[in-house]
């Protein structure tokens, strides 16, 4: 089973960001996020967003960015990922009769 790092972002409708790893979300975040922003909306927090964007201070900017705009970001490393092949079509059945619901008290 794969595992991702996911991200919401709390607009409306809200924003959802996956990548293959924690790492790689923040930069997603920064990238994707934070930096889209007009710098007016960040109530002049634009030149230290800015600077801790250039100098890949990802956690600082995103902080940031969420203290200026009041927009939530949940983040969630080790997120599941279920394949096919984790889930076979022919098996369900008898992995249901194992689960919790299917045993008598």
């Amino acid at each position: 089973m794969a595992a991702v790092a996911t991200a919401v972002v709390h607009t409306e409708p809200p924003l959802v960001y996956l990548a293959d790893d924690l790492d790689t979300l923040h930069r997603v975040l920064a990238l994707e996020v934070v930096a889209r922003t007009q710098a007016e909306l960040l109530n002049g927090s634009a030149t230290s967003v800015r600077e801790a964007l250039l100098s890949e201070r990802w956690g600082d900017a995103v902080v940031t960015w969420i203290q200026e705009t009041g927009t939530g970001i949940d983040v969630y490393s080790n997120s599941s990922v279920y394949t096919d092949d984790d889930l076979p079509a022919d098996m369900i059945g008898a992995q249901l009769q194992f689960a919790a619901l299917f045993r008598d008290s």
